[in-house]
């Protein structure tokens, strides 16, 4: 299935997070224990979602990529991976804002679901020392892959191990069969995640039809200087996206 181009993406993200923020600032009710300061749950949850899911999709793409020795892949699955930790600081610092707010302190280290996620925001953290310490285009995307798809499959594992210890601090909204939200509530946070995760997609979008306009743009470069072609290299620690790829970069 073919995906709407990346400005309509772009411009629905930018719609429905609108909405979203309205919904939170207009429509969602104040909590009764936290009061306003709650309100900073619309935008920590659907970053630490999309976050989570961007790591696991990466890992997805690494398997597409062994599996075809294309490097289209590779590209895609390193954006995916980059953009997730971008989404992942942003975790970490509504959540220390959260914290601070609600229980006096930037971060509580016996709180498993807080300390879990840092775990795995570290992890992916060394995916670009990985890329920079090996020189071989070949070799450093296969390993990277391999880094990926062994770190996407911890973090379903470390989700249901945090989902199943005892959290005397943390909140889970979701444990109950309703969502554990009122109808407001809920509405509210899942037009927020939505507009989240075509946030998240429209950036994966436009990083990779930029690192492709890139590569492009060498190419004519050196055709017009009447230098002999050779590949794209990119950086040493981002791939180049491949000019054949023009149907997940429009």
């Amino acid at each position: 299935m073919k995906l709407p181009s990346l400005r309509v993406n772009a411009i629905a993200a930018t719609l429905v997070l609108l909405a979203g923020f309205a919904l939170v600032f207009f429509y969602a009710p104040l909590d009764a224990d936290q009061g306003f300061i709650q309100k900073i749950f619309y935008l920590h949850v659907p970053l630490a979602i999309c976050s989570l899911v961007g790591f696991v999709v990466g890992g997805l793409l690494a398997v597409a990529h062994l599996r075809t020795g294309d490097s289209r892949w590779d590209a895609r699955s390193y954006v995916a991976i980059h953009l997730s930790i971008i989404f992942g600081v942003g975790v970490l610092i509504t959540g220390s804002i959260w914290a601070k707010a609600s229980w006096g302190k930037w971060w509580v280290w016996d709180e498993p679901t807080l300390v879990s996620f840092l775990i795995v925001f570290l992890l992916y953290a060394t995916y670009y020392p990985l890329r920079y310490a090996i020189e071989d285009r070949d070799r450093q995307a296969r390993y990277a892959s391999v880094f990926a798809i062994t770190a996407g499959a911890f973090v379903p594992l470390n989700f249901v191990a945090v989902r199943m210890a005892q959290s005397l601090v943390h909140p889970r909204v979701f444990a109950t069969a309703n969502g554990g939200l009122p109808g407001s509530m809920l509405l509210t946070f899942l037009v927020c995640l939505a507009g989240m995760g075509l946030l998240w997609l429209a950036l994966v979008r436009f990083e990779l039809a930029a690192k492709s306009a890139s590569a492009s743009l060498s190419r004519l470069r050196r055709a017009l200087e009447g230098e002999p072609e050779i590949p794209t290299q990119g950086s040493r620690i981002a791939p180049a996206a491949p000019p054949s790829a023009p149907q997940v970069t429009t």
